[in-house]
């Protein structure tokens, strides 16, 4: 016992006289040497304001490892509609990554479809617009069917918002209300029924029901 504690204040000297030592040098550091006087300096610091937003509202590639989060959502359908490109335009004349209808483009603010197809951050507000507008016209049957088997297929919300961006939000209703019977179909043959399948449950909590909702 006695040889351990002479070992520990041995070492604990030893370290005390390094110490001092270092501090106690008259050598100053020439910081000179380390001057950035000369260099090509230019930095980009993120800006983190709305980070959530910009996110989501971005064109930049995200990982295909997306899950069922509401950017998985949203990138999965767009695949599904577009294959991802912002400037598609379909035979039936519908728009941009998530292939928008002049109609509908009109109801959520945007006049110029033309700007509307060059502008990839206006389409992913545009998405937004429009799945907030069609949540607050669907709120009552999500409330009322979401959980319930039609079809064989259970109902989430995603799922209905992913068919009311397919067929409008009055045929998810007809479809809902008559448990399935009338199954609207687009104009390739793809139904309501399809999309509350293939975009079942997403999380889609980031989408607020709103009336008056606008992409400008």
């Amino acid at each position: 016992m006695v040889k351990n504690i002479a070992s520990f204040i041995t070492l604990a000297l030893t370290i005390c006289f390094i110490l001092s030592v270092s501090f106690s040098s008259d050598e100053t550091v020439d910081l000179s040497k380390y001057s950035t006087k000369g260099l090509d300096l230019n930095y980009t610091v993120r800006d983190n304001t709305n980070e959530d937003f910009n996110l989501l509202a971005s064109n930049e590639s995200f990982s295909p490892y997306l899950g069922k989060s509401f950017v998985g959502f949203k990138e999965a359908l767009a695949f599904k509609e577009s294959g991802g490109d912002y400037f598609s335009v379909n035979t039936f004349g519908y728009l941009g990554k998530y292939q928008f209808g002049k109609e509908t483009l009109r109801m959520i603010g945007i006049k110029n479809s033309v700007k509307f197809l060059k502008n990839p951050k206006l389409q992913e507000r545009a998405f937004i617009a429009n799945a907030e507008r069609n949540k607050w016209i669907l709120r009552r049957d999500i409330k009322n069917f979401v959980g319930k088997r039609i079809n064989g297929i259970i109902v989430t919300e995603s799922g209905i918002l992913a068919a009311a961006h397919l067929a409008g939000p009055g045929n998810v209703k007809k479809y809902l209300r008559s448990y399935g019977l009338d199954n609207f179909a687009d104009g390739y043959g793809t139904t309501v029924r399809e999309y509350m399948k293939r975009f079942s449950g997403y999380d889609t909590s980031f989408v607020k029901p709103n009336k008056k909702a606008k992409a400008i």
